[in-house]
Order: structure tokens, then sequence, then C-alpha cells
């Protein structure tokens, strides 16, 4: 592990409207802790002393983000998403590369209802990836048995866990390479969950970072009434 941590950008893409949930507001504007999901998941990167500066992809419409505080915050700069979370990353690089950043400069990102990182795991994928040729993510090791359905939606078979890993956020790539693995990607049409993904299909193979396992999503109700919970536990 590097003890020196690169300076980073950090990328946010937060346009989508998270329907799972079935609120009455996107996700990431749900309160938790007196904060909404959103601030949380950015505070881990303002307070980091290595940011160079965030990059948050919105809808163009979006009427909650201008009432945060933080949309006051000189360091955030707000672009528009796209219909894609690969199309919102993508604006978020070229708006980067707009402002002059280096094909060299690391980027991570990181998903705007994921506002329980760590400033440990932070740090540690900064250090263990800094000098990596192609960067990597965070990602925890499966624990439960898995199995591989088939088309009638019984067992076919018994997946080795050792070999799986959940992915999270946040992934860091150069600007350069992940600029251009998402661009083609898009353009070939190749579908894209992850900036990892897009990075694979280029041909590079990302390094797993193991962090821990309550860096959650909200995606369902239950998962924020669990990190509801999680809070009031830990104070």
């Amino acid at each position: 592990m590097n003890d020196v941590l690169p300076a980073f950008w950090a990328v946010i893409p937060a346009a989508g409207v998270g329907a799972r949930m079935a609120a009455d507001r996107p996700k990431q504007y749900l309160p938790l802790g007196g904060l909404t999901i959103l601030e949380h998941s950015l505070l881990c990167f303002l307070n980091h002393p290595r940011l160079k500066g965030l990059v948050i992809s919105l809808a163009a419409d979006d009427p909650y983000w201008p009432a945060l505080p933080c949309a006051l915050d000189s360091r955030i700069q707000r672009v528009t998403g796209g219909k894609e979370r690969a199309d919102s990353v993508l604006n978020a690089l070229l708006h980067l590369h707009a402002q002059g950043a280096s094909d060299d400069d690391w980027v991570l990102v990181h998903d705007a209802a994921r506002p329980n990182l760590a400033r440990s795991d932070l740090d540690q994928l900064l250090g263990e990836l800094a000098d990596d040729p192609v960067g990597g993510l965070l990602a925890v090791p499966a624990r439960d048995t898995l199995k591989r359905a088939d088309a009638q939606g019984r067992v076919a078979e018994t997946v080795d866990r050792r070999l799986i890993w959940q992915a999270y956020t946040p992934q860091m790539f150069r600007l350069g390479a992940l600029h251009r693995a998402l661009a083609d990607s898009l353009v070939a049409h190749v579908p894209i969950t992850d900036e990892a993904s897009a990075i694979e299909w280029a041909g590079a193979a990302p390094r797993l970072i193991e962090g821990r396992a309550d860096n959650i999503k909200v995606t369902r109700p239950e998962d924020l009434e669990w990190l509801r919970r999680h809070r009031q536990s830990r104070f």
C-alpha cells in the first residue's frame, strides 16, 4: 500500500429516480440522520484532503439539489446527467477534460445512494491503487451459497463463492482510460452497469480491493431502515 495517497477527482452520478423506493422524491434526497442520503455520500470525499474537485451529474430539472447547503460548495461542479449511469459518468468526465484535467488523473466514481462509505475504505482504495496500471474498485467477497438458475427457475449449478465478489463503489480509474472505455462501449451498445465493466470490456482487469460490507447502496426501503438503525446504534 502506498503511504502517500494520490490526489483525485470524484464523480457522483445522481440523475436517477430510484423507482423501487416508491418515495415522493428521488432516493438520494431521502432523509438520513439529519441530512439527505446524497449529502452523506458526498461528505467522505469533501472531507478528504486529497480531493481535487467533485462533479455531480443531475437531472436537468432536479428541484432538490439547489436547496442543499452543499450546492454552494465551490469544489462541487454540476453537469446534466444522461439516460443511463454510463451517460451521466461520461458527461462528468467530459466536463473534467474541459476544465483541464489530465488523462492520467485518478477519478473515483461513487454511487449517490451509497451513504455509508468509511474513510478507512476510501484511504485503502487510494493507497492500494496509487501505482496500479489499471485501477480497481471496492468490493466484498460473497458470503452466502450461490446458485445459478435455469430458464425454469430451478437450480442449474452451485457456484463456487470463492470466485465471486460483490462490486461496490468508489471505483477508481484514470480519467483518460475510463473516458475512452465508456465512450467506446456506448457507441458499441454494450450494456455497462458500472465503470469496472467498461474497463473490462476494453480489455483490462480492474483490481478488487476488499472493503466493509456495510458500505451498502440504498435500493429498497429496507436498506434505508437498516442504515437508520445502524446509525442509531453507533451513537
